[in-house]
């Protein structure tokens, strides 16, 4: 018998067993994950089922005769309770238990009541499983027919396998050992130029250690940038020999800039110690010889510019390679400053011993010197304060040119790194410098962003960043990198001027408290000689010095208040003393009308109106020796022994004004304020504020010693004449004749902000002087007043004799007499010292006065008799003509009016008696 057919039904039944068991697995699957649900809700409608059927066997198809799946399970459902097919049902849990027994009492009844729940769930199960029995041997053959062919496919792979092994024996074994032994060649290959890069490397850096011992910074450079090119490349990765490389170059990167930075600085700043020397040497002999020129202003010419630009150039090239140039910037500029100090103080202690041996005439009195109590050495502020004012000033220039030379030599820094920064167009250094900064520039990135981070990563953010920076990256790195350059390069200049500025200013704070009392035209060499140093070097740093500037200018305003309480306090002194005595008028007090006179005219010609404010100044300053210490004026002789000229009269527009010792000390004090205001204007406000003081102070206290006769207690005068009348209205109307010139030249240097505030000032100031000179003019006319009604008291007594027989000449009466008497004196005193005009306005008064006053006492007279006729005739006739002979008749005459219109027309009424007698 055939074997086969048993063996092949023993594998039918092996696959339908395997079949079965992968069934009832499907369905144990789907009946875990979907009836649990199901049981939980017995009650759900049967499209519920079905969904749960399809799900668990999608392979197999129900024929359509077939009941409906699912029926008897919702059946069972429907008898048997929901508790028992939850997923933890379990009687051990008393929950669970309670739940099944507590409605049954007795055992035995559970016991039934649960065998038959399992029966009814077996039955209805069975009736499932007859109902797929079907689908079920369908897909036990279908796995069958599924087996059969794995195992053919499982034949054809062994016999591919077998073929393959072939065909690489064959034919792939030879190829394949070309390949190896070409991968084996480039190894090699690549092994020789690993070592032939080692060999570089090594050679590198024994000449790297060469260069920089021998300072080729150049050289030094040019090497590390190809190392860094290694690193920063893929040739040196894995190499341990190379793990040192990068501190190696680090440390000769920091050995060339330390190099580069000394090498700097020798250049830019110390050796300046020999141009230094130079100008010292040169202020000792001019302070030996005072006769020694000036040396010319401190210039680099071209020779010194070039050889200065060959030896700074590679010096910043390497920096800018390196990217330090802005760290040694900043160090530049705090050496400097450190220099420009130190130049400073080895100038003063260089020259002070000089100058302090050498006589000179001194700026104060003996009190005024600053000495130690010990007598010892005095310090250094001390020996500055001693020096003289003229001592001081060459002091200061010394200092002058060595900050000049300085800064030029910090400018000149400056002028080649910004030179460079533009790129040198045209300049065989161009290529290098260009290169330079944008390789500076990416160092300075990269050290940036490396700086937060640890050694080791430093190489890969390198590394990433110049991968990922494009150009574009590369030209704003270049420009952040050329501004912060620049910024320290402006930076070293600014800081050198402003501590030459700082230490200028202390120099002149030590002598803060002489300054004051100097002489104006020593205050105004200081002064001068520091604005040229202020000017001079904001023009070389190009930044304002605002600290000398206030320092100057809070000088300047205590030296204009100093001398105007000096002045005020001598002038009132002056004019306490003042006994109002008529003097001369020495040339050099004409001048100073004349000059201003002139300077005020010619002041819309800049140059013209200098060179007069220059002659000016020179009267000025000779009519100093004309004033005492105790502002008398003297009349001193020159040196061949002759007397200086002098007039009688100051002359003012052809208009000439007696004078009295206080009015020719206003007039110079009133120059010297022009002076002040000429010199220093900044504080032109301040200076006519100080003239306006003066010039009310001086009227004032004028009114009070002359009109309020105050002169009698404080100069000791017995009584106030017409004669000192007359000389306070000649200095007060020169005053106020010279006022509105004074205030134009004054206003030249006032803004015209604050123009009109003290052009009220002034015009108030103007009237005080006029109502001042008329209220003087008045007490002229007042005096003769008192002196009519003096005589006028003993006119009654006179009158009562004009009835008596009296064979004697008739003659003017002793009233008469003594009345034209004291007008004539006064018309003699007036007319020598008033102008004409004045004299014919006070007469006018005196000539209205006297018509009317004696017209009514002649009233009354009794001129029934001849004799009294006569006489009274007589006395009019007398005081007419002495009215006549008045200067202020002339008005009279030209406008027409009678001089006396009273007297005359009491004679006409005489005469008319006498007719009708």
């Amino acid at each position: 018998m055939d074997p086969k057919p048993p063996l092949r039904s023993a594998k039918l039944t092996g696959n339908r067993q395997n079949s079965s068991s992968l069934l009832s697995k499907t369905l144990s699957d789907a009946t875990t994950q979907n009836l649990s649900s199901i049981l939980n809700n017995p009650h759900v409608s049967d499209s519920s089922w079905s969904g749960w059927w399809s799900s668990s066997s999608t392979s197999v198809q129900i024929p359509d005769f077939a009941p409906l799946s699912g029926e008897a399970l919702v059946d069972c459902l429907k008898e048997v309770p929901a508790l028992y097919f939850k997923e933890d049902f379990a009687l051990e849990d008393g929950g669970t238990f309670r739940a099944a027994c507590s409605s049954v009492g007795d055992n035995d009844v559970l016991q039934e009541k649960l065998t038959q729940y399992l029966d009814v769930v077996e039955v209805h199960l069975v009736k499932e499983i007859s109902l797929r029995s079907n689908s079920f041997f369908e897909a036990q053959g279908q796995l069958e027919d599924l087996s059969l062919k794995i195992v053919e496919g499982c034949g054809r792979i062994r016999e591919l396998k077998e073929m393959i092994r072939v065909l690489d024996g064959d034919l792939v074994d030879s190829a394949r050992q070309i390949q190896e032994l070409k991968v084996t060649r480039s190894d090699l290959l690549a092994l020789q130029e690993k070592l032939r890069v080692v060999l570089y490397v090594n050679q590198s850096l024994a000449a790297l250690k060469l260069l920089v011992a021998s300072a080729d910074c150049a050289g030094a450079l040019d090497v590390t940038d190809d190392l860094k090119h290694f690193l920063n490349g893929d040739q040196l990765t894995g190499l341990h020999c190379f793990r040192h490389l990068e501190d190696q170059v680090a440390a000769a990167i920091n050995s060339v800039n330390s190099i580069l930075s000394a090498e700097f600085l020798r250049v830019s700043v110390n050796d300046a110690g020999e141009k230094d020397a130079v100008i010292l040497s040169k202020a000792k002999a001019r302070i030996a010889s005072p006769g020694t020129e000036e040396d010319n202003e401190e210039s680099w010419d071209q020779e010194d510019t070039s050889s200065f630009h060959d030896r700074v150039l590679p010096l910043i090239i390497g920096l800018l390679r390196t990217a330090k140039l802005p760290a040694v910037l900043r160090i530049y500029r705090d050496t400097v400053i450190s220099d420009m100090k130190t130049a400073i103080k080895s100038v003063v202690a260089e020259l002070l011993p000089v100058l302090l041996a050498r006589p000179s005439d001194s700026d104060f009195k003996s009190g005024d010197r600053i000495v130690d109590a010990d007598g010892g050495g005095s310090s250094l502020a001390n020996k500055l304060r001693n020096l003289s004012s003229e001592s001081f000033v060459q002091l200061l220039e010394t200092i002058f040119k060595i900050v000049q030379a300085h800064l030029l030599r910090a400018a000149e820094v400056k002028k080649v790194i910004e030179w460079m920064m533009s790129n040198l167009d045209g300049h065989y250094a161009a290529d290098s410098v260009a290169a330079a900064i944008a390789n500076g520039a990416l160092t300075a990135e990269i050290s940036s962003a490396a700086a937060g981070q640890s050694g080791p990563s430093s190489l890969s953010t390198q590394k990433n960043l110049i991968k990922v920076s494009p150009a574009t990256s590369s030209s704003n790195l270049s420009k952040n990198f050329r501004a912060d350059v620049l910024r320290e390069n402006a930076e070293a200049v600014f800081a050198a001027c402003d501590a030459a500025h700082g230490r200028w200013a202390k120099l002149l704070g030590v002598r803060a408290l002489l300054h004051p009392k100097l002489r104006l035209q020593d205050f105004l060499n200081i002064y001068n000689i520091s604005q040229e140093f202020v000017t001079a070097t904001e023009k070389i740093g190009g930044r304002l010095g605002y600290s000398i500037r206030g320092t100057l200018q809070s000088q300047a305003k205590a030296f204009v208040d100093f001398q105007h309480e000096s002045r005020m306090t001598k002038l009132k002194a002056l004019l306490d003393q003042e006994t109002w005595v008529e003097v001369d008028v020495p040339d050099e007090f004409q001048a100073i009308v004349d000059s201003l006179f002139r300077l005020e005219s010619d002041s819309e010609d800049d140059d013209h109106s200098k060179s007069i404010a220059n002659s000016y100044n020179e009267v000025v300053a000779s009519t100093a020796e004309q004033v005492d210490l105790n502002g008398q004026v003297n009349n001193t002789k020159t040196k061949n022994g002759h007397a200086k000229s002098s007039a009688h009269l100051i002359s003012f527009r052809g208009v000439g004004y007696h004078m009295v010792n206080c009015g020719l000390i206003l007039l110079k004090m009133l120059s010297e304020y022009i002076d002040m205001n000429n010199f220093l204007p900044a504080l032109s406000s301040e200076v006519i504020h100080r003239v306006l003081e003066m010039l009310k102070f001086f009227n004032t206290r004028t009114c009070q010693l002359v009109l309020g006769a105050g002169a009698m207690q404080v100069s000791g005068l017995k009584s106030i004449t017409s004669k000192h009348l007359a000389l306070a209205s000649q200095v007060i109307s020169f005053v106020h004749a010279i006022m509105p010139e004074i205030r134009k030249v004054l206003f030249l240097k006032v803004p015209e902000t604050r123009k009109g505030m003290l052009l009220s000032e002034i015009e108030r100031v103007s009237q005080d002087y006029k109502v001042h000179r008329d209220e003087i003019h008045t007490k002229l006319v007042q005096i003769m007043r008192e002196r009519l009604l003096v005589h006028l008291r003993g006119l009654p007594q006179i009158i009562e004799t004009w009835s008596r027989v009296d064979e004697t000449e008739i003659q003017p009466s002793q009233f008469a007499k003594s009345l034209t008497k004291e007008v004539g004196y006064l018309q003699r005193v007036l007319s020598r010292t008033l102008h004409e005009a004045d004299v014919q306005e006070i007469f006018k008064e005196v000539t209205i006065i006297f018509d009317i006053q004696i017209s009514d006492a002649f009233a009354h007279v009794d001129i029934s008799t001849p004799q009294a006729k006569a006489r009274l005739n007589c006395e009019i006739q007398h005081i007419l003509g002495c009215v006549k002979s008045l200067p202020s008749a002339k008005l009279n005459i030209e406008s027409g009016i009678p001089i006396a219109g009273q007297l005359e027309a009491l004679v006409k009424r005489i005469y008319s008696a006498e007719s009708d007698q």
